[in-house]
């Protein structure tokens, strides 16, 4: 296989896409836990630390997620580099490796969607209990 100048240069759209998806996930957790914090300082609900540790682990995630996006797109750049210098052989393997990074990147994505559900069954736990005490049913 023939490696070409604009085939790295097809990962530029995807990852910034994808750190845009990225950044929006940080930017929503992020709020969140200010709105924990607040509703924690003033009621000492646990079920809020429950949540603050699920999200702790999601901007771990995401934070992964970003780094491995942003080593994909620098090993594609260099790998253009590489190419422009007529150096085909080297740039495959890195090129591959861009791949690679991009790839684990997806999985942890992946992961921090199951990450999430967790956090959003504390809250649904939650609802379910208040509700079982002033009604009695479920």
């Amino acid at each position: 296989m023939e490696l070409e100048l604009t085939t790295p240069a097809l990962l530029f759209s995807t990852t910034s896409l994808l750190m845009l998806a990225y950044t929006n996930r940080f930017l929503a957790i992020a709020r969140l836990i200010r709105e924990l914090h607040t509703d924690f300082m003033e009621t000492h609900d646990e079920n809020d630390l429950l949540q603050l540790k699920s999200l702790r682990i999601r901007l771990a995630l995401i934070r992964n997620m970003q780094l491995l996006g942003v080593l994909s797109l620098l090993l594609s750049v260099i790998c253009m580099f590489l190419l422009f210098a007529n150096h085909g052989v080297i740039a495959k393997y890195i090129f591959a490796g861009s791949l690679v990074l991009m790839a684990l990147s997806l999985v942890i994505s992946v992961v921090e969607i199951f990450q999430s559900i967790t956090a959003i069954n504390v809250q649904l736990k939650n609802i379910e209990d208040r509700i079982k005490s002033k009604i009695g049913f479920f």
